[in-house]
């Protein structure tokens, strides 16, 4: 096995689409695309993808297999990162990444870095949650506006927020009448998991499903949002986002809140312990001046 393959898999798993990913992502066609994926499972000798009409979901060995070979390219590339730093004379930047969405937090968090170091040069990026988390592992973030992610090792989170999830469907589904959705209604339905664009949403619903006495086992598993918004639309079914997501979503989809007591996920500060930035640390103990500043 060599990391071209880890990278290929990756590619597919995050597009749902072996099509997608070979057009905007790989540039190599479909068939050979297709063979290294292939060649991967048999070298393995368990199935990592489901195929499908839409696209392709992962398996539960694809879906353990996908956080293994994350944090393996991660560490390959923390390692070339290192040695290239460690060529080159030092500079004074401090790299800051965030969750779509949240950019409202990110004046709080600058303002408190300018009063520290106000000569350090900063470097903002929009990521997905967990390829933040594999940035902080990697070093070539400091920090990050982030969800807890338990999969990754080696990282440490400060809570900043929690915020409910809520009901994603089309906007011409017959439950868009409702004010709210109850745990059963949601049940009801074809429901769109999210185990690849974030882990952490996919870990809540999963204890939200069994709190409620419901069955959420998605029938589908979509990449990012806008791929989720696609399957939902396509597949006329329902899934829980954050609260923050509602301002993202296009005209042909609608949320609504869960009725009762919805479940919450955390909007977190993470670093590596391991960064020894002494911003990083000043930081870090003015993180109650972000929350009461948001």
């Amino acid at each position: 096995m060599d990391l071209r393959h880890l990278r290929y898999f990756i590619a597919v798993a995050e597009r749902g689409s072996v099509l997608a990913a070979a057009q905007q992502q790989l540039n190599t066609s479909q068939p050979s695309l297709s063979r290294q994926i292939r060649d991967l499972e048999a070298e393995i000798g368990v199935k990592l993808l489901d195929r499908q009409a839409r696209g392709v979901s992962l398996t539960e060995a694809g879906k353990v297999f996908l956080d293994h070979a994350r944090l393996a390219l991660a560490q390959v590339e923390a390692a070339v990162e290192g040695a290239q730093r460690a060529g080159r004379p030092e500079r004074p930047v401090f790299a800051i990444g965030f969750l779509a969405g949240h950019e409202a937090w990110l004046p709080s968090v600058m303002r408190i870095l300018r009063e520290e170091a106000p000569g350090v040069e900063f470097k903002l990026s929009s990521q997905s949650s967990p390829e933040l988390a594999l940035a902080l592992v990697r070093g070539s973030l400091d920090a990050a506006l982030m969800r807890r992610e338990e999969n990754v090792a080696n990282l440490c989170f400060k809570s900043l927020f929690a915020e409910p999830l809520i009901v994603m469907l089309p906007a011409n589904h017959h439950l868009t009448t409702r004010e709210t959705i109850t745990p059963q209604e949601l049940a009801e339905e074809i429901y769109v998991g999210s185990a690849t664009a974030s882990p952490a949403v996919d870990a809540i619903v999963k204890k939200y499903a069994v709190k409620a006495g419901i069955d959420l086992n998605p029938r589908f598993d979509a990449g990012s949002l806008s791929a989720t918004i696609s399957v939902v639309v396509s597949c006329g079914g329902v899934t829980l986002i954050p609260a923050y997501a509602e301002d993202l979503l296009t005209p042909n989809v609608v949320a609504r809140p869960l009725a009762g007591t919805p479940p919450t996920i955390e909007l977190a500060l993470g670093y590596s312990p391991a960064n020894s930035s002494r911003l990083l640390q000043k930081l870090l103990t003015r993180t109650n001046h972000i929350v009461k500043a948001n």
